[in-house]
Protein backbone atom coordinates (compact mmCIF):
# COMPACT_ATOMS: atom_id res chain seq x y z
CA UNK A 1 0.00 0.00 0.00
CA UNK A 2 2.85 2.38 0.80
CA UNK A 3 4.33 1.72 -2.64
CA UNK A 4 0.98 2.42 -4.33
CA UNK A 5 0.65 5.63 -2.32
CA UNK A 6 4.03 6.70 -3.66
CA UNK A 7 2.95 6.07 -7.25
CA UNK A 8 -0.73 7.07 -6.93
CA UNK A 9 -1.17 9.23 -3.82
CA UNK A 10 -4.97 9.52 -4.00
CA UNK A 11 -6.13 5.94 -4.35
CA UNK A 12 -8.81 4.27 -2.25
CA UNK A 13 -8.05 1.15 -0.25
CA UNK A 14 -10.21 -1.59 -1.79
CA UNK A 15 -12.65 -3.72 0.15
CA UNK A 16 -13.23 -7.43 -0.35
CA UNK A 17 -16.32 -6.58 -2.37
CA UNK A 18 -14.21 -4.36 -4.64
CA UNK A 19 -11.75 -7.21 -5.13
CA UNK A 20 -14.60 -9.59 -6.03
CA UNK A 21 -16.04 -7.14 -8.55
CA UNK A 22 -12.61 -6.60 -10.13
CA UNK A 23 -12.19 -10.37 -10.49
CA UNK A 24 -15.65 -10.64 -12.05
CA UNK A 25 -14.74 -7.88 -14.54
CA UNK A 26 -11.63 -9.84 -15.57
CA UNK A 27 -13.58 -13.09 -15.95
CA UNK A 28 -16.33 -11.42 -17.99
CA UNK A 29 -13.70 -9.72 -20.15
CA UNK A 30 -11.96 -13.06 -20.77
CA UNK A 31 -15.28 -14.69 -21.72
CA UNK A 32 -16.04 -11.84 -24.13
CA UNK A 33 -12.59 -12.13 -25.68
CA UNK A 34 -12.72 -15.94 -25.88
CA UNK A 35 -16.26 -16.53 -27.10
CA UNK A 36 -17.27 -13.29 -28.82
CA UNK A 37 -14.28 -11.34 -30.17
CA UNK A 38 -12.35 -14.44 -31.23
CA UNK A 39 -15.44 -15.96 -32.88
CA UNK A 40 -16.15 -12.71 -34.75
CA UNK A 41 -12.56 -12.52 -36.04
CA UNK A 42 -12.63 -16.17 -37.16
CA UNK A 43 -15.90 -15.67 -39.02
CA UNK A 44 -14.54 -12.53 -40.69
CA UNK A 45 -11.44 -14.46 -41.79
CA UNK A 46 -13.63 -17.21 -43.30
CA UNK A 47 -15.83 -14.58 -44.97
CA UNK A 48 -12.81 -12.86 -46.55
CA UNK A 49 -11.34 -16.17 -47.75
CA UNK A 50 -14.63 -17.11 -49.36
CA UNK A 51 -14.51 -13.77 -51.18
CA UNK A 52 -10.95 -14.60 -52.34
CA UNK A 53 -9.48 -11.74 -50.30
CA UNK A 54 -6.64 -13.82 -48.93
CA UNK A 55 -4.35 -10.92 -48.06
CA UNK A 56 -6.97 -9.22 -45.85
CA UNK A 57 -7.86 -12.58 -44.30
CA UNK A 58 -4.22 -13.37 -43.48
CA UNK A 59 -3.65 -9.92 -41.98
CA UNK A 60 -6.74 -10.22 -39.76
CA UNK A 61 -5.82 -13.76 -38.72
CA UNK A 62 -2.30 -12.69 -37.70
CA UNK A 63 -3.64 -9.64 -35.85
CA UNK A 64 -6.10 -11.76 -33.85
CA UNK A 65 -3.63 -12.61 -31.07
CA UNK A 66 -2.51 -8.99 -30.68
CA UNK A 67 -6.16 -7.86 -30.58
CA UNK A 68 -6.92 -10.44 -27.88
CA UNK A 69 -3.91 -9.41 -25.78
CA UNK A 70 -4.74 -5.71 -26.13
CA UNK A 71 -8.37 -6.30 -25.13
CA UNK A 72 -7.41 -8.30 -22.05
CA UNK A 73 -4.88 -5.63 -21.07
CA UNK A 74 -7.64 -3.02 -21.29
CA UNK A 75 -9.93 -5.23 -19.17
CA UNK A 76 -7.26 -5.68 -16.48
CA UNK A 77 -6.52 -1.93 -16.39
CA UNK A 78 -10.29 -1.26 -16.16
CA UNK A 79 -10.66 -3.71 -13.24
CA UNK A 80 -7.70 -2.15 -11.43
CA UNK A 81 -9.16 1.31 -12.01
CA UNK A 82 -12.39 0.17 -10.36
CA UNK A 83 -10.46 -1.55 -7.58
CA UNK A 84 -8.56 1.57 -6.45
CA UNK A 85 -11.05 4.12 -7.82
CA UNK A 86 -8.40 5.84 -9.95
CA UNK A 87 -8.73 6.12 -13.78
CA UNK A 88 -5.46 4.43 -14.79
CA UNK A 89 -6.10 5.15 -18.48
CA UNK A 90 -5.73 8.89 -17.88
CA UNK A 91 -3.75 9.15 -14.65
CA UNK A 92 -0.44 10.92 -15.24
CA UNK A 93 1.55 8.19 -13.43
CA UNK A 94 0.09 5.25 -15.40
CA UNK A 95 -1.26 6.51 -18.73
CA UNK A 96 2.15 6.29 -20.44
CA UNK A 97 2.56 2.72 -19.23
CA UNK A 98 -0.89 1.69 -20.49
CA UNK A 99 -0.35 3.50 -23.78
CA UNK A 100 3.05 1.82 -24.22
CA UNK A 101 1.47 -1.62 -23.81
CA UNK A 102 -1.25 -0.84 -26.36
CA UNK A 103 1.29 0.46 -28.87
CA UNK A 104 3.41 -2.63 -28.29
CA UNK A 105 0.52 -4.94 -29.17
CA UNK A 106 -0.27 -2.86 -32.27
CA UNK A 107 3.29 -3.25 -33.54
CA UNK A 108 3.24 -6.90 -32.54
CA UNK A 109 0.30 -7.42 -34.89
CA UNK A 110 2.27 -5.91 -37.77
CA UNK A 111 5.31 -8.01 -36.82
CA UNK A 112 3.21 -11.19 -36.83
CA UNK A 113 1.92 -10.37 -40.33
CA UNK A 114 5.47 -9.87 -41.65
CA UNK A 115 6.63 -13.04 -39.89
CA UNK A 116 3.80 -15.03 -41.50
CA UNK A 117 4.71 -13.87 -45.00
CA UNK A 118 8.42 -14.39 -44.32
CA UNK A 119 7.72 -18.09 -43.86
CA UNK A 120 5.24 -18.22 -46.77
CA UNK A 121 6.32 -15.49 -49.22
CA UNK A 122 4.51 -16.92 -52.25
CA UNK A 123 1.13 -16.20 -50.63
CA UNK A 124 1.90 -12.50 -51.01
CA UNK A 125 2.29 -12.71 -54.81
CA UNK A 126 -0.01 -13.59 -57.68
CA UNK A 127 0.65 -16.47 -60.03
CA UNK A 128 1.89 -14.03 -62.68
CA UNK A 129 4.32 -12.33 -60.31
CA UNK A 130 6.13 -15.09 -58.44
CA UNK A 131 9.60 -13.91 -59.41
CA UNK A 132 9.61 -11.07 -56.86
CA UNK A 133 12.16 -11.68 -54.11
CA UNK A 134 10.24 -11.09 -50.86
CA UNK A 135 11.86 -12.90 -47.90
CA UNK A 136 14.82 -10.50 -47.74
CA UNK A 137 12.62 -7.38 -47.66
CA UNK A 138 10.20 -8.95 -45.18
CA UNK A 139 13.06 -9.64 -42.76
CA UNK A 140 14.24 -6.05 -43.09
CA UNK A 141 10.66 -4.94 -42.42
CA UNK A 142 10.55 -7.00 -39.21
CA UNK A 143 13.72 -5.31 -37.96
CA UNK A 144 12.42 -1.84 -38.86
CA UNK A 145 9.11 -2.51 -37.10
CA UNK A 146 10.92 -3.43 -33.88
CA UNK A 147 13.12 -0.33 -34.08
CA UNK A 148 10.16 1.95 -34.83
CA UNK A 149 8.16 0.42 -31.96
CA UNK A 150 11.07 1.01 -29.57
CA UNK A 151 11.40 4.65 -30.60
CA UNK A 152 7.64 5.23 -30.44
CA UNK A 153 7.36 3.83 -26.91
CA UNK A 154 10.48 5.73 -25.83
CA UNK A 155 8.91 8.99 -27.01
CA UNK A 156 6.01 8.52 -24.54
CA UNK A 157 8.52 8.63 -21.68
CA UNK A 158 10.32 11.76 -22.98
CA UNK A 159 13.43 9.75 -23.73
CA UNK A 160 16.19 11.85 -25.33
CA UNK A 161 16.21 10.26 -28.78
CA UNK A 162 18.60 12.85 -30.24
CA UNK A 163 21.31 12.00 -27.74
CA UNK A 164 20.66 8.30 -28.19
CA UNK A 165 20.91 8.51 -31.99
CA UNK A 166 24.08 10.60 -31.73
CA UNK A 167 25.64 7.97 -29.50
CA UNK A 168 24.56 5.25 -31.91
CA UNK A 169 26.15 7.17 -34.79
CA UNK A 170 29.48 7.60 -33.01
CA UNK A 171 29.70 4.00 -31.88
CA UNK A 172 28.40 2.74 -35.23
CA UNK A 173 31.49 4.00 -37.03
CA UNK A 174 33.77 2.09 -34.67
CA UNK A 175 31.64 -1.04 -34.77
CA UNK A 176 31.48 -0.95 -38.58
CA UNK A 177 35.21 -1.61 -38.81
CA UNK A 178 34.84 -4.68 -36.63
CA UNK A 179 31.93 -6.14 -38.56
CA UNK A 180 32.88 -5.05 -42.07
CA UNK A 181 32.75 -8.64 -43.34
CA UNK A 182 29.21 -9.05 -42.00
CA UNK A 183 28.23 -5.70 -43.53
CA UNK A 184 29.64 -6.88 -46.87
CA UNK A 185 27.35 -9.92 -46.67
CA UNK A 186 24.36 -7.73 -45.74
CA UNK A 187 24.95 -5.33 -48.63
CA UNK A 188 25.50 -8.36 -50.83
CA UNK A 189 22.07 -9.56 -49.77
CA UNK A 190 20.63 -6.17 -50.69
CA UNK A 191 22.23 -6.45 -54.12
CA UNK A 192 20.72 -9.91 -54.54
CA UNK A 193 17.34 -8.53 -53.55
CA UNK A 194 17.52 -5.56 -55.93
CA UNK A 195 18.96 -7.46 -58.92
CA UNK A 196 16.63 -10.44 -58.35
CA UNK A 197 18.86 -13.01 -60.12
CA UNK A 198 17.01 -15.89 -58.46
CA UNK A 199 14.21 -16.66 -56.05
CA UNK A 200 13.37 -19.41 -53.58
CA UNK A 201 13.00 -22.69 -55.45
CA UNK A 202 15.36 -21.80 -58.31
CA UNK A 203 18.19 -24.14 -59.29
CA UNK A 204 21.43 -22.18 -59.61
CA UNK A 205 25.12 -22.86 -60.17
CA UNK A 206 28.25 -20.74 -59.85
CA UNK A 207 30.60 -20.33 -62.80
CA UNK A 208 33.26 -22.57 -61.20
CA UNK A 209 30.61 -25.27 -60.47
CA UNK A 210 31.71 -25.36 -56.84
CA UNK A 211 28.17 -24.61 -55.69
CA UNK A 212 25.08 -25.97 -57.41
CA UNK A 213 21.65 -26.57 -55.94
CA UNK A 214 18.19 -25.24 -55.14
CA UNK A 215 17.60 -21.97 -53.27
CA UNK A 216 15.91 -22.77 -49.94
CA UNK A 217 16.05 -19.40 -48.18
CA UNK A 218 17.49 -15.89 -48.56
CA UNK A 219 18.24 -13.84 -45.44
CA UNK A 220 20.23 -10.78 -44.49
CA UNK A 221 23.65 -12.41 -44.33
CA UNK A 222 23.56 -15.61 -46.33
CA UNK A 223 21.62 -17.74 -48.80
CA UNK A 224 20.66 -21.31 -47.98
CA UNK A 225 21.20 -23.74 -50.88
CA UNK A 226 20.25 -27.41 -50.96
CA UNK A 227 22.71 -29.36 -53.08
CA UNK A 228 21.96 -32.39 -55.23
CA UNK A 229 22.97 -34.79 -52.44
CA UNK A 230 20.43 -33.12 -50.09
CA UNK A 231 23.11 -31.23 -48.19
CA UNK A 232 22.46 -27.69 -46.97
CA UNK A 233 25.06 -25.01 -47.72
CA UNK A 234 24.99 -21.53 -46.16
CA UNK A 235 26.63 -19.28 -48.76
CA UNK A 236 27.56 -15.68 -47.77
CA UNK A 237 25.71 -13.19 -49.97
CA UNK A 238 28.92 -11.35 -50.84
CA UNK A 239 30.27 -14.58 -52.36
CA UNK A 240 27.27 -14.88 -54.68
CA UNK A 241 27.35 -11.20 -55.66
CA UNK A 242 31.00 -11.31 -56.74
CA UNK A 243 30.65 -14.37 -59.00
CA UNK A 244 28.71 -15.13 -62.16
CA UNK A 245 25.56 -17.08 -61.27
CA UNK A 246 23.71 -19.34 -63.70
CA UNK A 247 19.98 -19.59 -62.98
CA UNK A 248 19.40 -23.03 -64.41
CA UNK A 249 15.68 -22.98 -63.59
CA UNK A 250 15.03 -20.29 -66.19
CA UNK A 251 16.51 -22.20 -69.09
CA UNK A 252 14.14 -23.10 -71.89
CA UNK A 253 16.50 -25.45 -73.72
CA UNK A 254 19.68 -27.43 -73.10
CA UNK A 255 22.79 -27.50 -75.24
CA UNK A 256 24.37 -30.79 -76.34
CA UNK A 257 27.85 -30.63 -77.80
CA UNK A 258 30.14 -33.44 -78.90
CA UNK A 259 33.27 -33.81 -81.04
CA UNK A 260 33.74 -36.60 -83.57
CA UNK A 261 37.28 -37.29 -84.82
CA UNK A 262 37.39 -38.63 -88.39
CA UNK A 263 40.52 -39.99 -90.06
CA UNK A 264 41.79 -37.95 -93.00
CA UNK A 265 42.00 -41.12 -95.10
CA UNK A 266 38.20 -41.13 -95.56
CA UNK A 267 36.85 -39.97 -98.90
CA UNK A 268 35.52 -36.41 -98.92
CA UNK A 269 32.15 -37.50 -100.37
CA UNK A 270 31.78 -40.13 -97.67
CA UNK A 271 32.45 -37.58 -94.92
CA UNK A 272 29.99 -35.10 -96.46
CA UNK A 273 27.34 -37.83 -96.69
CA UNK A 274 27.91 -38.72 -93.03
CA UNK A 275 27.62 -35.08 -91.91
CA UNK A 276 24.41 -34.64 -93.90
CA UNK A 277 22.94 -37.85 -92.46
CA UNK A 278 23.82 -36.81 -88.89
CA UNK A 279 22.27 -33.36 -89.43
CA UNK A 280 19.10 -34.96 -90.80
CA UNK A 281 18.89 -37.39 -87.88
CA UNK A 282 19.12 -34.54 -85.36
CA UNK A 283 16.59 -32.44 -87.29
CA UNK A 284 14.01 -35.23 -87.44
CA UNK A 285 14.13 -35.91 -83.70
CA UNK A 286 10.93 -34.68 -82.02
CA UNK A 287 12.66 -32.97 -79.05
CA UNK A 288 15.44 -31.04 -80.78
CA UNK A 289 15.45 -27.35 -81.72
CA UNK A 290 15.27 -27.10 -85.51
CA UNK A 291 16.75 -23.62 -85.94
CA UNK A 292 20.19 -24.30 -84.45
CA UNK A 293 21.93 -27.51 -85.52
CA UNK A 294 25.67 -27.51 -86.21
CA UNK A 295 27.37 -30.50 -87.83
CA UNK A 296 30.59 -29.21 -89.40
CA UNK A 297 34.32 -29.83 -89.52
CA UNK A 298 35.84 -27.14 -87.32
CA UNK A 299 39.48 -28.34 -87.13
CA UNK A 300 41.86 -30.03 -89.56
CA UNK A 301 45.02 -31.95 -88.65
CA UNK A 302 47.41 -33.84 -90.90
CA UNK A 303 45.80 -37.20 -90.04
CA UNK A 304 42.26 -36.35 -88.92
CA UNK A 305 39.34 -33.94 -88.96
CA UNK A 306 37.49 -32.75 -85.91
CA UNK A 307 33.72 -32.63 -86.45
CA UNK A 308 31.63 -30.38 -84.20
CA UNK A 309 28.16 -31.76 -83.42
CA UNK A 310 26.04 -29.20 -81.58
CA UNK A 311 22.29 -29.11 -81.08
CA UNK A 312 19.73 -27.99 -78.48
CA UNK A 313 17.02 -29.98 -76.74
CA UNK A 314 13.75 -28.17 -75.98
CA UNK A 315 13.65 -28.98 -72.27
CA UNK A 316 15.12 -28.00 -68.92
CA UNK A 317 14.88 -31.54 -67.58
CA UNK A 318 18.33 -33.13 -67.37
CA UNK A 319 16.96 -36.66 -67.70
CA UNK A 320 15.08 -35.79 -70.91
CA UNK A 321 18.15 -34.05 -72.34
CA UNK A 322 20.38 -37.05 -71.61
CA UNK A 323 17.87 -39.44 -73.16
CA UNK A 324 17.68 -37.37 -76.37
CA UNK A 325 21.47 -37.08 -76.56
CA UNK A 326 21.82 -40.82 -76.07
CA UNK A 327 19.39 -41.53 -78.95
CA UNK A 328 21.30 -39.13 -81.22
CA UNK A 329 24.64 -40.75 -80.35
CA UNK A 330 23.31 -44.22 -81.15
CA UNK A 331 22.05 -42.88 -84.48
CA UNK A 332 25.50 -41.35 -85.21
CA UNK A 333 27.19 -44.66 -84.50
CA UNK A 334 24.84 -46.42 -86.91
CA UNK A 335 25.60 -43.85 -89.64
CA UNK A 336 29.35 -44.24 -89.09
CA UNK A 337 29.08 -48.01 -89.38
CA UNK A 338 26.84 -47.93 -92.46
CA UNK A 339 29.22 -45.60 -94.33
CA UNK A 340 32.34 -47.39 -93.05
CA UNK A 341 33.80 -44.17 -91.67
CA UNK A 342 37.27 -44.54 -90.15
CA UNK A 343 37.42 -42.71 -86.82
CA UNK A 344 40.55 -41.24 -85.29
CA UNK A 345 41.46 -40.87 -81.67
CA UNK A 346 41.82 -37.35 -80.27
CA UNK A 347 45.44 -38.10 -79.36
CA UNK A 348 47.98 -38.65 -82.15
CA UNK A 349 49.74 -41.50 -80.40
CA UNK A 350 46.63 -43.69 -80.35
CA UNK A 351 46.46 -43.74 -84.15
CA UNK A 352 43.39 -44.11 -86.36
CA UNK A 353 40.86 -46.89 -85.94
CA UNK A 354 38.09 -48.06 -88.23
CA UNK A 355 34.52 -48.70 -87.22
CA UNK A 356 33.16 -51.79 -88.98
Amino acid sequence: MDSLHWIIPKFTVPTWMDVLVAIIICIVGWLIQRFIIKKIINRLVIFLRNRHRNFQANVLAQFSKAIGYAFMTAVIVLSLSYLIEVPLFTHKSTKNFVLSIMVFFAFKGVYDVLNFYTKQPLQLTSEEDQNVLLPFFLRIGKVLIMIFAMFTIASFWNFNLNGFLTGIGLTGVAVAFGIRDTLAHVFGGMSVALDNPFQIGDWIATEDQKIEGTIEDINLRSTLIQTGDKGLVYVPNSYLVNRPIYNLSRREKRKCEQYLYVAATNEEDTIRSALTAIHKEIYLHANTEKDMIHVYIDEFHYDRYRVLIRFFVATNDTAVMLEVRQEIFFAIRQIVEELSITLAAPEDDEGPRKKK
